[in-house]
């Protein structure tokens, strides 16, 4: 599935069924920056993971289903865009906030500067920020919380879900009838084979566009062909598969299946390779 950070709740919500009209939203500042982002809170409650063995397009990898209890949230209401990440790209861009004088782009770690268009010429401004490794993603988030005084990270792979569940228990967030598609996702049949700009579609019920299809997203898991099992033994909340080894497959996109990416390239993702095809969205964790 699409793969994100948390504040603790000492109180859980059930799941309610917030509309994108209602959904708690707020907007943050990169400091130093005139760029924005939006994110939306997710209640905290508990959720089915994963799909039944007789659903259509069912992998082996997403059972056996299990209950999940997650704390509330906030996560990107849209995929990090072009604008936001490429502050942290680009060192000449990262200016020194107000209160933080003495900030230094020199002492970043960034990534590499790119041989060609990362964008492959899709789109920049209010596109998906895309080709990084899981890595710089987890970067990006660590240098958006020195900058900002705020902890920022990826969500969990059951926190993603959570999110793009949105207290539904159908195939997909909005149902189970494959042919209303096109309404909420950008995928291959649709997209011409490139990204578009974040935002497009239909949000689901909890106000997040873009859940389904555009650019699959990386997650806070390592990746392994037991993981649900795994998951499934854990009786903590918001449990997450912690990494243990560097050149293990990183998940970034199974609940919703690669196959609803905009994009039809091969997505080879392990911490250390980018795909074009792959972004992220940040987390605001659990907090009281």
């Amino acid at each position: 599935m699409k793969n994100y950070l948390y504040l603790l709740f000492s109180v859980f919500i059930l799941p309610v069924a917030l509309s994108a009209q209602t959904a708690e939203q707020r907007t943050d500042t990169i400091a130093g920056t005139a760029v924005t982002f939006k994110m939306n809170l997710v209640p905290g409650g508990t959720f089915t993971m994963g799909s039944p063995e007789g659903q259509a397009n069912h992998k082996e990898d997403e059972g056996p289903q299990f209950e999940v209890e997650v704390a509330s949230f906030w996560m990107g209401t849209y995929e990090v865009t072009y604008d936001e990440y490429n502050v942290f790209r680009d060192k000449e861009l990262d200016l020194p906030p107000e209160d933080l004088p003495d900030w230094s782009a020199d002492g970043i770690a960034r990534p590499s500067p790119p041989y060609e268009d990362p964008t492959f010429g899709m789109g920049r401004e209010g596109f998906p920020a895309v080709s990084m490794t899981q890595f710089a993603a987890l970067q990006y988030c660590k240098w958006l919380s020195e900058k900002t005084g705020v902890f920022y990270r990826l969500p969990s792979e059951a926190e993603w879900e959570f999110a793009c569940r949105a207290g539904s228990s159908t195939a997909f967030y909005y149902g189970d009838d494959l042919g209303q598609i096109d309404s909420y996702a950008w995928h291959y049949d649709n997209s011409d084979e490139t990204y578009h700009k974040v935002g497009e579609k239909t949000a689901n019920a909890w106000g997040f566009f873009d859940m389904l299809g555009n650019v699959s997203e990386w997650t806070l898991d390592q990746y392994h062909k037991e993981s649900y099992v795994e998951l499934a033994k854990s009786e903590e909340i918001n449990p997450w598969i912690k990494p243990t080894d560097d050149t293990e497959l990183t998940v970034p996109n199974r609940f919703f299946h690669l196959s609803f990416g905009a994009v039809a390239f091969p997505v080879y993702d392990t911490n250390y390779l980018p795909s074009i095809s792959v972004g992220h969205r940040t987390q605001q964790g659990h907090s009281g």
